[in-house]
């Protein structure tokens, strides 16, 4: 018999038989296992592993699992290939109709009409000449060629930038398993079938399981089912866990059954992608309402679909009773981890980009329009009024090239450049803020940290280093400073407490040696509970010699900490009753304890005068320290004679009934617990409060210990009128009579809190809400919020942007967040907050230097058109000039690194003006001077130059040095302001910093020598005459002018400016047609396209400022057209038992032949296991 590490080769159950093992749940799960398989342990046996040592890790034998029950991951669909993105890159409708205007004007280019005979003999058009007319259409043809070059390998390069963004966001996902009797963190994509893993309170799971041991299990399955109440598991009640739901409450260990594509999760999301595939390539999916999200798919580890909604039926299909206000509330910041906070959101530049683009669409499409009308009208009147021609085929040349003329002018007039600037500020800032330990998860969260006006931060580990150690404790009536010996305890004591914090502690939660001699201990798992670990250890005595005496198995019930509770208890058999350890906060402790040990260890009354001198001399003294306070205290239950602590039982206490068993307790002790403030911390919120920005602290510990860290970091300073508020007295502030939050009730209180002490995640989230909501501050408040714990998600998912801590945030704070903080360090928020006011100003530049060259293109082509019936600049000039402001431009300006000074101004907020007064003013003065340059050029420099009149020249005549010296100089000047267009806050010095950029020169000094090359050698194809070296420094004359009279425009005094004439895109439309617009499989429930043909040319260039500016469509998904999708119903119908709560319900099947789907979409689902929860 085939061997595989010393083992059978072949398992004791197949791939078939676990898959529908895991489709049933409840008392059916139990019945089923038990049937089949005798028990959970057997079944581990079965497959060859040990519930208490896991595998063995060996590579041979975990190789064989993976490839006889599948690996851990869905394989992506592979990356659209360079010529899919040229395809798409031609769907452009500009492009499109530029390509058909060359086709046209090349025809009529080698179209000969015949001679005309008239009364005076034949009369040959004097157009009609030997000269190649048909250059002009194979250039456009070209430059449509080199644009749609550019922008696929630009999407290329994106999709390439942004897969490798994502295998890094999974990369970062690891998990708890035990290999070799060893407790390991491996990647998700790793974990095999009969893999043994820990599960705790706030993880997200990465693959199916049974329950080997379970400590007060509550999970959300929403992400499967829809049902927002939390499922209790247990190895005796449901002992069945799924891929991709997450543990709210508790801990415990599983075996693996089930891994990627055979996990039930799995199953589903392969049977969506299969009826996805049904409906063809050909039909975009439409997209999420959260445009900047990534898809919420499960890459081998989870589908985030909520594929039935949250009804209004608990499990038994009985009608929820009503809920009070407080309880909607909570209801409510829980649904909003997983759903997002409306449609069609936009981030903040995002919506002041999508109003701009449709001021300078619609304004440029007008603009095209007239001037084409102008020409073909002058030309008529001209032609066949005044001159008296009659028609002839050849006049059809005037037409198509007043047509391109007019497509050219609408090309240049939208800034179809700014999708692309965007994108590759987006994309520098992302690939540096890794190196400052901000992991981006979403692409505008970015820009938005950037306009922050507020910071909600949490304490512990954020501002502090979350690092405790125990340093004062209270013991037996004696306050000790230091660790006290544990001789001189009362024996009875001291080995009680070692005992409870022993025992009642994670048993995952460990503190070990570092890895060097005389390196600090490593902490591993609570950081609280480490300190008290350490507590133990420098007592000197071992807490892992007493968890081998009292294993997890043994436990009888555990009441894991969660933000209710505050505390943490754990029941062990004891001689034939039970004993009830408890730690947790002090106060809510304290207030459960009946007696004490007081000296000598003697068993004391608690009263409540010794409770109140206990927290007057004791507590409050350490709060005031800015130490955390942690009260350890026990129950006996016995059977027969019980002490007065004691309580006798004879019937089995209702563990259920946890106020009755956590209560009458006896306080062992009270010990001081220090986790020292960052040293970098007061020098990054001061930097903070110098750029604007309030930062305020929500924490769960106490208002003493909250004001000393509050204190010590800065954010609270004498003099200043600040709130520091309990969370039960915020909440009796911002509430009505009936319980409801009122918003100008809030808006009384957040502007002065500082700090909010003892506060809930719905605190946080409704403190959080309410500022967002806030209309009390001109411009809008945008908030950011850090949070590490899985109740923190609502509130990181509300706020604007969201930092999870990627060392000590749980894998469903990661997945509600926007950014990652891998330090976990508030300093690295300061460091985002640059780079997002450097990738604002960034855009900012490129529009600055964008909209003076499209102001004036458009207006010589319009009064050019009005006055010498041409266009001084021609077709192919244009789409250069066009090219250097899209790809070049956008890449030198997008690419600038940031500065201190970026923190010393205030944020811009929600609706401030994108284009600030200032730049207007930068815009329209250049814009005027180079105006003035080019008509006097293009009017009097044949004379004032002493060269040939390009003016009024006919179709097919040559290029002119007259017109190649209008050019030449408009690019001239258009480079020199791209120097100007570095600063847009007024600096006299543009220069700065620009030898620190060479991305910048380099491509400005690329640009210059290419222009050379065009001007010189371009000839008939760009309509361009050789200059000499005299017109040459003429033209490089008038360039540098643009520097000198950006001298004089920042003169002006930008103050004395009308504000509503200087500042555009300053807040979102109100009708928004992109919204509208933006999903390209707008149907209606019918299935008829909804879209408005007549919108289709704007749209599809402004949906690329919305597309580009959020993901590359890589990572984007559409699922949401599901609930009008024919194909879909069957799948939905085979997974419908998943929403059934009831034990009885009967199992999903699954056909496996159904399941055999050769090829999965990525753009629905490749993404990390903690991507995005809403689908």
């Amino acid at each position: 018999m085939a061997t595989i590490d010393g083992r059978p080769a072949q398992y004791g159950v197949t791939l078939r038989q676990l898959r529908e093992l895991m489709e049933s749940r409840g008392a059916e799960g139990i019945e089923r296992i038990q049937r089949e398989h005798g028990s959970v342990v057997n079944l581990t046996t079965k497959l060859y592993s040990s519930p208490t040592n896991g595998l063995t890790g060996n590579i041979q034998d975990l190789e064989h699992r993976r490839q006889t029950f599948g690996s851990n991951t869905i394989p992506p669909k592979p990356p659209k290939t360079f010529l899919r993105l040229v395809w798409e890159a031609l769907q452009d409708v500009t492009l499109i109709t530029l390509q058909v205007a060359a086709l046209i004007s090349l025809g009529t280019a080698f179209y000969r009409p015949p001679q005309d005979v008239e009364e005076g003999g034949p009369v040959v058009h004097a157009e009609v000449d030997e000269e190649p007319g048909w250059i002009e259409g194979v250039a456009i043809l070209i430059s449509v060629v080199v644009v749609v070059l550019v922008t696929a390998f630009n999407d290329y390069t994106k999709e390439k930038q942004f897969r490798g963004l994502q295998n890094r966001i999974e990369g970062e996902h690891k998990f708890t398993v035990i290999r070799g009797g060893e407790v390991q963190q491996i990647g998700v994509g790793d974990i095999v079938v009969g893999d043994i893993c820990q599960i705790k309170y706030g993880d997200l799971l990465p693959s199916d399981g049974i329950l080997i041991q379970s400590n007060d299990l509550k999970v959300d399955e929403s992400s499967l089912t829809g049902e927002s109440d939390h499922v209790k598991k247990g190895v005796d009640i449901d002992p069945m866990v799924l891929s991709g739901t997450h543990v709210m409450e508790g801990s415990g260990r599983m075996l693996v059954t089930a891994v990627g594509i055979n996990s039930q999760a799995g199953i589903i999301f392969t049977l969506l992608g299969a009826a996805n595939e049904d409906d063809g390539d050909s039909k975009k999916r439409k997209k999420d309402k959260d445009g900047d999200e990534e898809a919420g798919g499960m890459m081998g580890n989870q589908y985030n679909s909520h594929l039935v909604s949250a009804n209004s039926m608990d499990g038994d299909g009985e009608v929820r009773k009503a809920k009070s206000p407080q309880e909607e509330e909570e209801e409510e910041a829980r649904q909003a981890t997983s759903s997002g906070s409306g449609v069609g959101e936009k981030s903040v530049l995002q919506a002041k980009l999508t109003k701009l683009a449709i001021q300078i669409g619609y304004a440029g499409s007008f603009i095209a329009v007239l001037t084409v009308v102008i020409l073909v009208i002058q030309f008529c009147v001209r032609t066949f009024y005044y001159e008296g021609n009659s028609w002839s085929p050849f006049y059809a040349n005037h037409f198509v090239k007043f047509f391109i003329i007019g497509v050219t002018v609408l090309v240049v007039a939208v800034p179809e450049g700014l999708p692309l600037a965007v994108t590759l500020s987006l994309a520098y800032s992302v690939k540096k803020m890794m190196k400052d330990n901000n992991l981006v998860r979403h692409l505008d969260a970015c820009e938005t940290m950037g306009n922050a006006t507020a910071i909600c931060s949490d304490k512990t580990g954020t501002l502090t280093t979350n690092r405790m150690t125990v340093v004062q404790s209270y013991l037996c009536g004696e306050h000790y400073k230091i660790t006290p010996r544990y001789t001189s305890l009362p024996q009875y004591v001291a080995d009680l407490l070692v005992r409870a914090i022993s025992i009642n502690s994670a048993y995952t939660t460990r503190v070990m040696p570092g890895d060097t001699p005389g390196d600090l201990p490593k902490q591993v798992g609570n950081k609280t509970e480490c300190a008290l670990l350490g507590f133990v250890l420098d007592l000197g005595k071992s807490y892992q010699a007493i968890r081998d005496e009292v294993s997890e198995e043994s436990f009888h019930r555990v009441y894991t900490f969660n933000s209710a509770r505050k505390s943490m208890s754990t029941v062990i058999p004891k001689d034939g009753g039970y004993r009830v350890f408890t730690k947790g906060a002090s106060e809510i402790v304290m207030k459960k304890c009946s007696f004490i040990h007081g000296k000598d260890g003697q068993l004391e009354n608690f009263s409540k005068a010794m409770q109140d001198r206990v927290v007057k001399e004791v507590i409050e003294p350490m709060a005031s320290n800015g130490l955390r306070t942690i009260s350890v205290a026990y129950r006996d239950f016995v059977r027969g004679k019980a002490d007065a602590n004691q309580v006798s039982f004879e019937n089995e206490p209702d563990w259920d009934d946890e106020d009755s068993i956590i209560n009458n307790l006896t306080c062992l002790c009270v010990l001081g617990i220090e986790d020292p403030v960052r040293p970098e911390v007061p020098d990054a919120i001061r930097t903070c409060q110098r750029a604007g920005i309030t930062v305020r602290m929500v924490t769960g510990d106490n208002i003493n210990t909250a004001r000393s860290i509050a204190t010590k970091c800065g954010i609270l300073r004498q003099g200043d009128k600040t709130l520091i508020l309990e969370g039960k007295e915020f909440n009796k502030r911002i509430r009505d009579a009936s319980g409801k939050v009122q918003q100008r009730l809030m808006d009384t209180v957040w502007v002065n809190l500082r700090v909010l002490a003892r506060s809930s995640p719905t605190d946080k989230y409704t403190l959080v809400k309410g500022i967002i909501n806030s209309e009390l501050s001109t411009n809008r408040e945008v908030v950011a919020v850090t949070g590490d714990g899985t109740n923190d998600g609502p509130a990181l998912k509300m706020a604007d942007v969201g930092f999870a801590m990627g060392i000590a945030g749980t894998d469903v704070a990661k997945e509600a967040s926007d950014i990652i903080l891998t330090d976990d360090n508030f300093s690295s928020i300061v460091k985002a907050v640059m780079w997002g006011r450097n990738v604002y100003d960034s855009i900012a530049k490129f529009l600055q230097f964008q909209l003076t060259v499209n102001v004036v293109a458009v207006v010589v082509a319009f009064v050019g058109a009005c006055a010498i019936n041409d266009s001084p600049l021609k077709a192919v000039q244009m789409l250069w000039v066009n090219l250097i402001m899209d790809t070049l431009a956008s890449l030198a300006l997008a690419t600038e690194a940031p500065t201190p000074d970026l923190l010393q101004r205030k944020p811009y907020g929600r609706t401030k003006p994108l284009i600030s007064r200032t730049m207007m003013k930068n815009i329209l003065g250049q814009a005027v001077y180079m105006i003035i340059v080019i008509f006097l050029l293009l009017f009097y420099g044949d004379t004032f130059l002493d060269i040939d009149s390009g003016r009024y020249a006919k179709i097919r005549d040559p290029p002119s040095q007259h017109f190649t010296i209008v050019f030449n100089t408009f690019v001239m000047m258009t480079l020199f302001n791209e120097i100007n267009a570095r600063k847009i806050h007024g600096q006299r010095n543009v220069f700065q910093g620009v030898f620190s950029n060479p991305i910048f020169y380099c491509i400005w000094l690329s640009t210059f020598a290419s222009q050379i090359i065009i001007v010189q050698f371009g000839g008939q194809a760009f309509s361009t005459q050789a200059l000499t070296i005299e017109l040459w420094l003429w033209c490089i004359l008038f360039g540098l002018g643009v520097l000198l009279w950006g001298q004089v425009i920042t003169c002006i005094p930008t103050q004395k400016l009308p504000k509503k004439v200087f500042s555009w895109g300053s807040e979102e439309p109100p009708t928004d047609p992109i919204v509208e617009m933006v999903s390209e499989d707008r149907t209606d429930l019918e299935g008829k396209d909804t879209r408005r043909p007549g919108q289709i040319l704007w749209i599809r260039g402004l949906t690329r400022l919305q597309t580009q500016i959020r993901v590359v469509n890589a990572f984007r998904q559409g699922v949401d057209t599901r609930s009008s999708n024919p194909n879909l119903a069957p799948a939905m119908m085979r997974q419908s038992s998943l929403t059934e709560r009831l034990p009885q319900g009967s199992p999903t099947r699954v056909d496996p032949e159904e399941l055999t789907i050769p090829e999965v979409d990525a753009e629905r689902v490749s993404s990390s296991s903690f991507t995005e929860t809403e689908v």
